[in-house]
Formats: C-alpha cells, sequence, structure tokens
C-alpha cells in the first residue's frame, strides 16, 4: 500500500495525521456556554425553593407531605365558611366518627323570646317615676313602644261587657291616621261612624300585682255606648260651647230681671238651699260616681 494512502487511512480512522484548526475554539465556546447556564440557574433558584430531587421520595416522607397539605386545605376551608356553618361540619363530623343522632344536638327553643314576648311581659298602661327606676334592657324595650302610643283616645274591648269587664289600649300610628278611636267608634269590632260620644272612664286594673286606677277617654257608636253603659251609667264629656259665641248667635232682646226686696232675697236664698239643683246635691252625686267608679 502507498504511504500515502496509510496515512489517509489512519486519518479517517482518527488515529492522527489531519487535525482541524477551528477545534479548540469550538470546545472553548462549549465550556463558556455550560459556564453560563450554571450562573443563570444559581440566579433562578429561589432561597425557600428546595432543590430538585432526581430520586423517588420515601414512601413516609410523602405522607407526612400529603398530610400536611391536607390540613393546609381543610384548615383554610373552615376559615372561609361563618360561623354556624362551622358548627354543622363539626356536629357531622362528629356524629360520622363517634355516631349518636341529631335530635341530641339539637337546642331547645323553650326559652326563646322574641321582642314581642319581651314588650308584653314588661308593658304598662302607663308610666311612672317609679317604674323607671330600675330600668334594664327589656324595660327599655318596652318603654320605648310605650313612648310610640297616643294617648288622647282608647281602643276598648267590650266582648265581656255584660260581666262589667272591659279592656282598654292605647292607639297606634295606623289607627290614629285611619282616624279609629276618634272619628269612628272605638270598639275594637265596630267601625261606626254616626252618633259618636265621648265617654270618660275610671280605669282600674291589675298589672304587676298591683292596683292601679286611670282616667281614660273613649268615643263610640250609640250601640256600643249601651253596652260600655250596661251595669251603671258612665260620665259623658260634651264639648262645651263658649260664652262669647253663644251670647253673639243668640238674636233674643235681653230681659232685665225685677229687682226683688231685702225680704224676697231671703226667701229665695232659703229656697235655693233646699232644692235638687243645689251644688251640695251634685257634689254627692259626683262622690257617689267616684265610688262607683272604683269596681272597675
Amino acid at each position: 500500500m502507498v504511504p500515502g494512502q496509510l496515512r489517509l487511512a489512519a486519518a479517517a480512522r482518527g488515529q492522527g495525521g489531519y487535525d482541524s484548526d477551528f477545534s479548540d475554539e469550538e470546545n472553548g465556546e462549549k465550556s463558556v456556554q455550560k459556564t453560563k447556564s450554571t450562573k443563570e440557574d444559581s440566579l433562578l433558584v429561589k432561597p425557600f425553593q428546595k432543590p430538585k430531587q432526581v430520586k423517588v421520595a420515601h414512601r413516609q416522607f410523602a405522607a407526612e407531605e400529603w398530610d400536611r397539605e391536607e390540613a393546609r386545605k381543610r384548615r383554610f376551608h373552615l376559615i372561609s365558611m361563618d360561623a354556624y356553618s362551622r358548627h354543622r361540619k363539626l356536629v357531622n363530623d362528629y356524629i360520622l366518627y363517634y355516631g349518636g343522632k341529631m335530635e341530641d344536638f339539637r337546642r331547645s327553643g323553650e326559652n326563646d323570646k322574641t321582642d314581642l314576648d319581651v314588650i308584653r311581659e314588661n308593658h304598662r298602661f302607663l308610666w311612672r317615676e317609679d317604674d323607671e327606676a330600675d330600668m334594664n334592657w327589656e324595660k327599655r324595650l318596652a318603654k320605648k313602644y310605650y313612648d310610640k302610643l297616643f294617648k288622647e283616645y282608647c281602643i276598648a274591648d267590650l266582648s265581656r261587657y255584660k260581666e262589667n269587664k272591659f279592656g282598654f289600649r292605647w292607639r297606634h300610628e295606623k289607627e290614629v291616621i285611619s282616624g279609629k278611636g276618634q272619628f269612628s267608634c272605638g270598639n275594637k269590632h265596630c267601625d261606626g261612624e254616626e252618633g259618636l260620644k265621648s265617654w270618660e272612664v275610671n280605669f282600674g286594673y291589675v298589672e304587676h300585682g298591683e292596683k292601679r286606677n286611670a282616667l281614660v277617654k273613649l268615643r263610640l257608636c250609640p250601640e256600643c255606648s249601651y253596652k260600655l253603659n250596661f251595669h251603671h251609667r258612665r260620665k259623658e264629656v260634651k264639648a262645651s260651647k263658649k260664652r262669647g259665641t253663644a251670647v253673639g248667635n243668640s238674636k233674643q232682646p235681653k230681659i232685665k230681671k225685677a229687682k226683688l226686696s231685702h225680704s224676697g232675697k231671703k226667701k229665695s236664698k232659703k229656697k235655693t238651699h233646699g232644692g235638687r239643683n243645689s251644688p251640695v246635691k251634685n257634689i254627692y252625686c259626683n262622690k257617689k260616681l267616684s265610688e262607683s267608679w272604683a269596681f272597675y
């Protein structure tokens, strides 16, 4: 074989002979790229980032990580729930794990009270200064409701008039706007608007173990007025006419009274003391009425 051909065959097998002039430059560029990639990877790594695991993690380590992640999700879910939903979930979990019935966890509502129940327990027909001495939140609520009532006319319940028992309460805003108790009959079950009369009644009632009296006014139609006065007549309130208007409207001529002598005056005074319309008799009648009002 020619020596030149042997030299070419050896070069082809990589045993030397012909070398590339660019081989050193290529190796240098590759080393520079490797150093750059390592620097960039070191910059991209975060301080709290865990190193990449090439090998498969141990079973115990994987279970701990799984439990930690599940606990974090459960904690986040409980925090996002409201108090009532969280309570229900915990109760359901307890029943699921330990057994039992849902009825054992239901609270009894026997002692529950609404605002209306509190007002009914602490309501007073008339509030006095003594009643406002020891005020708790229940009494303050009842007093606030009492201040919103209108206390000019009353609404009456005459369903038990034959037993001489009556119920009275103050009017609220809707009844005042509709005219109930003033422009229509004040009976609870009547809406008559004709022939209304005003009555003044001494209302006696027992409240919180204490007997009290209150003078109230109410407007009733003729039928309901008969029920109110079924046992004995109450005092009727009439509108008082002004003296100036009565004199101005009257067109009758004034008649002068004849002067009486001194003996005639004495006789007239004696007659007035013994007459039916004397002030002493009227006072006695009023005293009798006041005594009869106390039996309500």
